[in-house]
């Protein structure tokens, strides 16, 4: 099991650490009462993954759309060896049988030895689309059908890219995707033969003490070719009411869910639809925080607002059904959640998006893009939208 976490020297008032490596395997999990159990008992870190999928423990629902990679509802693990990098030290945090390596293990990253993880034959990695253009155009109708009619608001609808017996370098893929996009909440997991190369820009719930803290995302836009154009895309986004509009239905989702457990009078909105320029788009984000009991469980606070709502819509159940109705994949990982738990509790996830999947034993590929069906959307610009969202990761697996 490895879990390398990467903030690409994004710094915010909410940062823990610009990197984190999480390596060997001293306990597993792969069940919500499992993990429950142990964050109730034990104190020390856990690193893991929560798939779109655990909805259905949470809610009357069900995935039961094609799955090609078949991954774990729920993979988290309590770790070796942790070691963080913060303020530009190193912190080491191991279990007591292999304390003994540290000073060791110092002298090899003093000394600059990367990490070294089997290189793997690749292949010509050939993309398919699960969806095409037509049946992207005539589903997203359907949405606006659904949303005419009162049944939601809004809803992320998501089209699945993969390839079959295909061969890829899980780290050197990760590194060319990171490269590109340099984002956030970049992760590189390995679990068994499971890989999540992650790419996300995106929150989706951290605690820190008696603060919780959550930042959806919603609005995208691309990059300018020179300053001038940049600039004006950008302001250009923050004023579009379309992509406004998608930003406050989820912010109001979001804040919902908080107050589900948040001490009366403390869920606040700080940030809203504001525009942050990452390499490849602009996007917009919402910061919502609240106040929680101190002996609030921190799983329940997960089990509360999950799944992300930029990944859902509003309200949540109607359009996770609705979702399950239309699109053509079971999501699995995509649109979950990957991070970590502190020894005491307090957590950070991320959104599973931006992201390669690859199953190394059933030599199966996958990633996947959605946008956001609201009642002003172009079923046409929703499209390229995605395929705007698709361009890194294919750009990745399909060059040499």
């Amino acid at each position: 099991m490895v879990v390398w976490l990467d903030s690409n020297f994004h710094q915010d008032q909410y940062s823990s650490f610009e990197a984190c490596l999480a390596v060997g395997e001293s306990q597993k999990f792969e069940t919500i009462n499992a993990l429950h159990d142990y964050l109730e008992n034990e104190k020390d870190w856990l690193f893991g993954y929560f798939s779109y999928d655990v909805k259905n423990e949470l809610e009357d629902l069900a995935s039961n759309n094609f799955d090609g990679l078949e991954f774990p509802a729920v993979q988290f693990f309590q770790p070796v060896k942790v070691i963080r990098i913060k303020d530009d030290e190193l912190h080491f945090s191991y279990l007591n049988e292999v304390a003994q390596e540290i000073e060791e293990d110092y002298t090899e990253i003093r000394d600059h030895v990367s990490l070294q993880l089997k290189s793997e034959p690749r292949d010509s990695v050939k993309i398919k689309m699960r969806i095409h253009k037509d049946a992207y155009v005539e589903k997203a109708h359907h949405f606006l059908e659904h949303i005419h009619r009162g049944d939601i608001y809004e809803a992320n609808f998501c089209q699945e890219f993969y390839a079959e017996d295909a061969t890829i370098d899980p780290w050197e893929t990760y590194q060319k995707l990171n490269g590109i996009s340099e984002p956030p909440f970049a992760t590189f997991a390995r679990f068994n033969d499971n890989y999540l190369i992650c790419a996300s820009p995106e929150r989706y719930l951290k605690k820190k003490a008696q603060k919780v803290i959550s930042q959806p995302i919603k609005g995208t836009a691309r990059r300018g070719v020179d300053e001038r154009e940049d600039e004006k895309i950008k302001k250009d986004l923050a004023q579009d009411s379309k992509e406004r509009s998608e930003n406050i239905m989820i912010t109001d989702l979001v804040r919902n869910d908080l107050s589900k457990s948040a001490i009366k009078g403390s869920v606040d909105v700080t940030e809203i639809c504001k525009p942050h320029t990452f390499k490849q788009v602009h996007q917009l984000i919402s910061t919502i925080v609240s106040k929680v009991s101190k002996d609030k469980h921190p799983l329940e606070l997960i089990k509360e607002t999950f799944p992300m709502g930029s990944m859902t819509g509003a309200p949540k159940i109607s359009a996770m059904k609705i979702i399950e109705d239309l699109e053509e994949s079971k999501r699995g990982l995509y649109s979950g959640a990957v991070g970590y738990f502190f020894p005491n509790g307090d957590f950070d996830f991320n959104v599973v998006i931006r992201s390669i999947l690859y199953n190394a034993s059933k030599k199966y590929v996958s990633f996947s893009v959605g946008s956001a069906i609201t009642a002003k959307s172009n079923p046409e610009r929703e499209y390229e939208e995605c395929l705007l969202k698709a361009k890194a990761m294919r750009t990745v697996l399909e060059t040499d």
